[in-house]
């Protein structure tokens, strides 16, 4: 389809406001720009057509199934959207006085309050715009908290080998050196490689329970003492959270300092770029060191708090993405505390059941029961027909699934990382199945037909690496 700059006429507009009828006032030049900011030019009518016709070949949770492993693509209620639809929230500005916005600030404690509830922290910060943003919070906190102790030599975070890749990254970004320590053949943490490396210079640990490729780490306990015996502190990824939301807290595993990614966890739209929120929430040792503002409950009403001299300083401007926020709040109050069980629970039973069900065609990467998602490996495909996990994931296309995560975690060749999710019913896993035995035959039969997949979709197999060789990153105007 065309791009809406190609669609665009000078001139053409479906603007139809009166004339003015105040005097015309002259920006001073030095706070204009230097040209006239290109815009498209298009009738409403047209206007509609073209976002309309993105809709429709835009693939999400509200088109079909989307097990995109470890990232939690889930149903998203439209009871929430109604609350923050609200005019009383929405409508408010944020430069608005304290005292206009009562209900919004209640709101944003009352969050505060169940989320730590849920996590098992003591303070909660809803100012990260993203859960990359709240990782680099998350590790602010930890420099700032080694800093105030004069504890400088304290300069690694450790990292196992099954980790998100924005972990190390975000270690990075925070100035710190990252020890990777490879995981047991299991998947699972190896305790004694972690024994290894840890050390009076070791910052912290940065961990997901359950971990990438769906298995809960049994030894945690022993894995947060031995950082903490160390003096370090542990930071805990909330992108599988969903496993265990309502059954097992983060802050009693011992972990600090944990980020939310209220898309995978708490229903809220994932965003496609924002708006997003990636809420931190900490123990006491660590809280005032938490972005500035913080939502107070005082005798006069709720306020924002910002003399805070020990603050890591603003994460976003303002108090971060409040209507997303309310959104999860919104589903927790929705579900309870019974409901959110219920949510990990069948979490957890959909995967398995998938996996259950999967397993004697595919290669399960790690035997026993799954958490969340489960990783199969096409390396057996690959070396028979082949066949990769690039090209099963294309294949999937052609029966409106949206493929699974690929090629992660590294350490599991020809991975794909399925993540159902507690909101499919049986039906739709059962179609899935098929699907995927389907697949799995057709790459015993006919693998060049697989290695041409997709066909019907708006645009068949791309070459990614001229994509990725020669990217077309914007529009030219002629």
């Amino acid at each position: 389809m065309k791009l809406i700059f190609e669609k665009s006429r000078s001139g053409r507009s479906c603007d139809i406001l009166p004339p003015s009828d105040v005097p015309e006032y002259i920006i001073d030049k030095a706070y204009t720009r230097e040209s006239e900011c290109r815009l498209p030019e298009m009738a409403e009518n047209d206007i509609s057509r073209h976002y309309t016709e993105i809709v429709k070949n835009t693939h999400g949770v509200n088109d079909g199934f989307y097990p995109l492993g470890s990232c939690t693509m889930k149903y998203n209620p439209k009871i929430n959207d109604e609350i923050a639809n609200l005019n009383g929230f929405k409508n408010i500005h944020p430069l608005q006085p304290e005292h206009t916005i009562q209900g919004a600030l209640e709101a944003l404690s009352l969050a505060e309050e169940y989320f730590c509830k849920i996590t098992g922290m003591d303070r909660m910060s809803f100012q990260p715009a993203a859960g990359a943003q709240g990782e680099l919070t998350g590790l602010l906190l930890i420099r700032a908290y080694h800093e105030e102790r004069k504890d400088f030599k304290r300069n690694k975070i450790i990292i196992p080998d099954s980790a998100h890749g924005t972990n190390p990254a975000t270690a990075t970004m925070a100035g710190y050196t990252v020890i990777t320590i490879e995981s047991k053949e299991d998947g699972l943490v190896d305790l004694e490689k972690l024994k290894e490396v840890v050390d009076d210079d070791t910052a912290g640990l940065m961990l997901t329970n359950p971990s990438t490729i769906g298995l809960f780490e049994k030894d945690i306990l022993e894995i947060t003492s031995i950082v903490h015996d160390n003096g370090g502190l542990i930071y805990y990824d909330g992108a599988n959270l969903n496993a265990i939301v309502g059954l097992v807290r983060p802050g009693d595993m011992g972990f600090d300092v944990i980020h939310l990614n209220l898309h995978k966890t708490f229903s809220t739209p994932h965003g496609g770029g924002g708006p997003g929120s990636g809420p931190v929430g900490c123990k006491d040792i660590l809280a005032k060191y938490l972005p500035t503002p913080t939502v107070e409950k005082s005798a006069d009403g709720y306020k924002f708090k910002y003399d805070n001299k020990n603050s890591i300083g603003t994460m976003k401007n303002f108090y971060g993405n409040f209507l997303v926020v309310l959104r999860a709040l919104t589903y927790v109050i929705s579900l309870g505390q019974d409901g959110l069980k219920d949510t990990a629970r069948n979490a957890v039973l959909n995967a398995n059941y998938m996996m259950h069900n999967l397993k004697d065609i595919y290669q399960v990467a790690f035997d026993g029961p799954c958490m969340h998602e489960f990783v199969i490996s096409i390396e057996k495909l690959k070396k028979e027909q082949g066949i990769t996990a690039l090209d099963i994931a294309k294949s999937l296309l052609e029966y409106g699934i949206h493929p699974p995560t690929m090629y992660f975690p590294n350490i599991v060749a020809e991975a794909l990382m399925i993540e159902p999710t507690e909101t499919e019913s049986r039906e739709t896993l059962d179609e899935a199945i098929n699907i995927f035995k389907l697949i799995y035959d057709k790459a015993k039969k006919t693998p060049i037909k697989l290695k041409e997949a997709p066909n019907n979709t708006y645009v068949g197999r791309l070459d990614e690496v001229r994509a990725a060789r020669n990217p077309i990153l914007k529009y030219k105007f002629k």
